[in-house]
């Protein structure tokens, strides 16, 4: 087992909230954001502070990235893994930013993970009824 790896398991042991798919999920909602970002807007996708999210823009990418994966099964899947506040995708981050998977610049604070919205709404179908010679 490398230092990774074994970094990753004291962290499972010690915070038991959250499974290691939550921690999987929330690397990769980041990666999906890069990823949109670069093909959007960023002319150096290696410069580390053009590609730098705030915690409301990575709650963002988590739950465009749950919809894309999941649909709107999206709230189930995460909260199997012990997510259902974008406060616990801070927990997550931080945890992660602990052991050194992640980073964080000097003006982001754990804080800013709260209340970015509410579950419930974020993941709800959203349905539009057309009249029927707008369906066509």
């Amino acid at each position: 087992m490398n230092a990774a790896q074994r970094a990753m398991t004291q962290l499972l042991k010690r915070d038991q909230r959250f499974k290691l798919e939550a921690y999987v999920f929330v690397r990769d909602a980041l990666a999906f954001a890069h990823r949109a970002m670069t093909a959007e807007s960023i002319p150096d996708p290696d410069d580390e502070d053009a590609r730098h999210l705030t915690g409301q823009q990575l709650c963002e990418a988590c739950r465009l990235h749950a919809l894309e994966q999941f649909g709107y099964l999206a709230p189930l899947v995460l909260a199997n893994w012990g997510l259902t506040t974008t406060s616990d995708f801070g927990d997550v981050v931080y945890n992660l930013i602990e052991i050194e998977h992640m980073r964080k610049s000097p003006a982001d604070r754990r804080e800013d993970f709260d209340n970015v919205y509410s579950f419930a709404d974020a993941f709800e179908p959203k349905f539009e009824l057309l009249a029927p010679e707008e369906a066509s």
